[in-house]
């Protein structure tokens, strides 16, 4: 029965990397928007004017790129670990084991992107975190998200009988 429940937690990794990438390519203003409002820092008061601060877009492509490769490649990840967790779920528990790899890889690449995207970069770079307007909506929200996969992600790589 846990396998089942671990295997269900990584299709929904895939399924948030999924619908994540496909949303910031349907709504790709709103994704290159996040990354300009994020590197010109012009969400806070004298942001726009600390010499970080940029709206070049080349910066603002590989940015925008960035979130949905590393979402895409996160959920390609956990789709291929679903799959081998699906096809030895009744096996023995080295087999399950060895099945997690490429579900936990995913889980890593989007907690990697989260944290190293939104935390380090936007939060900490561009100090985001003094942005009332990006704070809940970007930060917040990257690190629910990085606290979610990162538990999904122990759950899984738990050890199993």
């Amino acid at each position: 029965m846990l396998r089942i429940f671990k295997i269900l937690l990584v299709l929904s990794v895939a399924s948030w990397g999924l619908l994540g990438a496909f949303g910031n390519i349907l709504d790709w203003s709103g994704t290159t928007g996040a990354v300009t409002a994020a590197t010109s820092m012009t969400t806070f008061d004298g942001g726009a004017d600390n010499w970080r601060a940029t709206s070049n877009p080349a910066i603002i492509i590989v940015g925008a790129l960035a979130i949905v490769f590393f979402k895409s490649a996160s959920a390609i990840l956990c789709l291929i670990g679903t799959w081998q967790m699906w096809t030895v779920r009744a096996g023995e528990a080295t087999a399950f084991a060895k099945a997690k790899t490429y579900a936990l890889a995913g889980c890593a690449v989007a907690i990697f992107m989260l944290f190293s995207g939104w935390i380090v970069i936007a939060e900490t770079w561009f100090e985001l975190w003094r942005s009332e307007v990006m704070r809940e909506a970007a930060l917040d929200a990257a690190f629910r998200y990085c606290g979610m996969i990162g538990l999904i992600a122990l759950f899984v790589g738990m050890h199993d009988e």
